[in-house]
């Protein structure tokens, strides 16, 4: 039994007959190097742990809950917490669909997603990862002008979920990242790219693909040019099909459905998108950089359909909008902190892969926009609606191939034209930071604004 579930549960013992008590405890280690001109510009190590409480006691029209926390764990720090949290209760609204999570059931499945390599590998080593990232970057391509950061982080989180209800569980995982951006100069004007390598632990890194991937998409958007707008094919990099991805997800949420914010609402069993998506939430799955055995209220992670062959399953439930919805939770609850109470919400998003590449997809798309970033998905996406519009960057692509660099361009449809408009789904799927991993798509009759 991990310390911290031990911590948890001794606190627990202190509930009262009348109430129901929940305790969600954390710690972490996490590291962040940046290098600039080969020296070190910024080198940060911190540990941080807390404790998030709530209490419950039931009244003639549902129940009330009252919440609070201490960012440490120290014993009056914890104390004062659910002092604090049994005071709050009598101030809370009854709430006919509040309750706690109690177990399910289901078994969780056995992830291993922590390497203490993470804790064991010398700062000396993390530090020369960046200043060498930085190098490779300045060193690659003579169009580099400048690196604007290379970063190295890392942590290790654990976490300790124990309730009155019958919740007794801990989970831990650990994560390492080299990300870049270059800047490249042709003389006439300047552009930018990002590059990326991502893993569990330091020697998971591959500073070779984060450098190349920066300079690659830095130098071929030199000359970029604002194109004359039209009606075309849209090619989505792994990365951008990503933020695609997260979207359409959060209007899976059965948080955002029982609120009437999801344009998915009253539409399971209807075919929603092309039979060449079929989507997923699964944070059992390793791979997944947010991967989980247990989620925000202790229940098991699973594997959830949410989409397939284009047909809507259903949505992913915490307690409550479970509650909500007259359905049980789908082990999705999300928790932003100590500080957050549970909501429903996708961890883990992935497509069922096609079997095309990239290169194939833009050879079978002939012409189109290849989409390289995104700008204002905030601002340009309403997800009651499904409109999207969008700015972006990237290439033409010509006779099936990428050709010239265009910016300053905006893509506007709606997210349900967009998912039923899709032509390709490609094998090239990157698992990256964040909760959707991504794979090249290819979306018809997208209309591009520019000149």
């Amino acid at each position: 039994m991990s310390e911290l579930l031990e911590q948890a549960e001794r606190l627990l013992e202190s509930a009262k007959g009348n109430e129901e008590v929940e305790i969600y405890v954390s710690s972490g280690v996490e590291t962040e190097v940046r290098a600039y001109q080969g020296e070190i510009e910024n080198l940060s190590s911190a540990t941080s742990s807390g404790i998030g409480v709530r209490v419950l006691l039931d009244g003639a029209n549902g129940a009330q809950v009252g919440t609070a926390w201490a960012g440490s764990l120290d014993e009056e720090s914890v104390r004062d917490a659910l002092r604090e949290a049994r005071d709050n209760v009598r101030f809370a609204s009854e709430d006919e669909f509040v309750a706690f999570a109690r177990p399910d059931g289901v078994a969780p499945v056995a992830l291993s997603l922590r390497d203490d390599s993470v804790l064991t590998t010398p700062i000396d080593e993390k530090i020369a990862l960046a200043i060498e990232l930085e190098r490779r970057v300045r060193a690659g391509d003579a169009r580099i002008r400048q690196v604007d950061a290379a970063n190295y982080s890392d942590y290790v989180a654990e976490a300790a979920i124990v309730s009155s209800t019958g919740i007794h569980v801990s989970y831990a995982r650990s994560g390492a990242y080299l990300s870049v951006e270059a800047i490249a100069s042709d003389g006439h004007g300047d552009q930018t790219g990002w590059g990326l390598s991502a893993g569990r632990a330091p020697g998971d890194l591959d500073i070779e693909l984060a450098a190349r991937d920066a300079i690659t998409r830095a130098t071929r958007m030199l000359g970029a040019v604002k194109p004359s707008s039209m009606k075309c094919t849209a090619v989505f990099d792994p990365r951008t099909a990503a933020t695609l991805l997260a979207i359409v997800g959060g209007a899976l949420s059965g948080d955002a459905v029982v609120r009437g914010r999801s344009f998915f609402a009253n539409r399971v069993g209807e075919a929603v998108a092309s039979p060449l998506f079929s989507l997923l939430d699964d944070p059992t799955d390793p791979r997944h950089f947010a991967a989980s055995s247990h989620d925000g209220e202790g229940l098991a992670c699973r594997r959830n359909v949410l989409i397939d062959k284009g047909q809507l399953q259903g949505f992913v439930y915490d307690t409550y909008s479970a509650r909500r919805a007259g359905t049980a939770s789908t082990g999705s609850a999300l928790r932003g902190g100590i500080a957050g109470s549970p909501s429903a919400g996708c961890r883990a998003l992935q497509l069922d892969p096609g079997d095309e590449d990239q290169a194939s997809i833009l050879k079978n798309v002939g012409f189109g926009v290849f989409v390289q970033s995104i700008m204002g998905v905030h601002s340009g996406v309403n997800p009651v609606s499904g409109d999207f519009s969008v700015g972006v960057t990237g290439l033409m692509i010509r006779d099936g191939q990428l050709a010239e660099p265009v910016r300053e361009l905006t893509v506007a449809s709606t997210l349900q034209r967009m998912l039923l408009d899709l032509s390709h789904v490609g094998n090239d799927v990157e698992w990256l930071p964040g909760n959707a991993a991504g794979s090249t798509l290819a979306i018809e009759g997208i209309a591009v604004s520019g000149s």
